[in-house]
Parts: structure tokens; C-alpha cells; sequence
């Protein structure tokens, strides 16, 4: 069920449009982690700019170490030139992981916070209940298509 649910995430991205956008998840940091995580998390995104929202689909090594998959929805707060601050909200899927989590749907779990842009770099912040840990820093580098690695 957990491999169909990963494979419904990845295909759920738009199919009429190529996307505007690829990113590369780098790593996290746990803060307050009450249990050791792992902190290197490669990972490749594809987001779709629209207006109102942003969509974003990927794939990522989670902090368990396993495959994990996410749509996220972002609602860009504040642009500028080269950058922009925004909220961002979805569900991921964290296979034979997801009931770790105090709030989740099977393998299913909901996530959003922050996230802030400036040139080719990324930073999300991500709150959470404190059981496991009370927050988590993601970081990366994005380029509009045609210009990534």
C-alpha cells in the first residue's frame, strides 16, 4: 500500500505544464531531537509557479534513511528580486514510518512551516510537536529549469 500511495505523490504533480522549478534537498537538522536522525537527505524536487500557489513533487532519503515522497502546496508571502518567503502545507508519505509521527494518516503525514529563497539557495522550517524533536531545518539549492545540475 505504502509503494502505491509513493507512487500516487510522484504522478500527482501537473500534467499539462512542464514545471518552473527543480530543487535539491541537501540535508536537515533536528532540533531538540530527542532521538539520533539521520541528517543527510538528498533529494530532487520539481515545482510548478502558478498563481495563487506553487506545487511541488518529490522524492527525498528521510530522516529514517527510507524513500520518502511529498506534495506540498506554497503560498509565496513576500517576493523580491531573486527570492521570496513562503508558507507552505501538504502530505508526505513515510513508508512502515508514518504511525512514528503523532498526527498521521497510515503512512501518511501532513507537513508545512516555512520556507525562504534567495538565489540558488534554500532553507524550510518545520514545526513540530516537541515528542521527537521540536522543529527541522531543511536546506537546499534551487534553479529554474534549464539552469540546474
Amino acid at each position: 500500500m505504502a509503494r502505491i500511495l509513493l507512487a500516487l505523490l510522484l504522478l500527482a504533480a501537473p500534467a499539462s505544464a512542464e514545471p518552473d522549478r527543480i530543487s535539491y534537498l541537501l540535508g536537515s537538522n533536528h532540533i531538540g531531537a530527542k532521538m539520533p536522525f539521520e541528517q543527510i537527505n538528498p533529494g530532487v524536487f520539481l515545482t510548478w509557479e502558478g498563481a495563487p500557489l506553487d506545487w511541488t513533487d518529490g522524492a527525498y532519503r528521510n530522516s529514517f534513511g527510507k524513500l520518502s515522497a511529498s506534495l506540498t502546496a506554497s503560498l509565496p508571502l513576500i517576493r523580491w528580486d531573486n527570492g521570496e518567503l513562503a508558507a507552505f502545507a501538504g502530505v508526505a508519505v513515510y513508508p512502515g514510518d508514518g504511525r512514528s509521527f503523532a498526527v498521521h494518516a497510515g503512512d501518511l503525514v501532513p507537513v508545512g512551516g516555512l520556507q525562504l529563497r534567495q538565489g540558488y539557495a534554500f532553507v524550510q522550517a518545520i514545526p513540530s510537536d516537541g515528542r521527537t524533536v521540536d522543529a527541522i531545518v531543511t536546506f537546499g539549492l534551487t534553479f529554474p529549469m534549464g539552469e540546474g545540475f
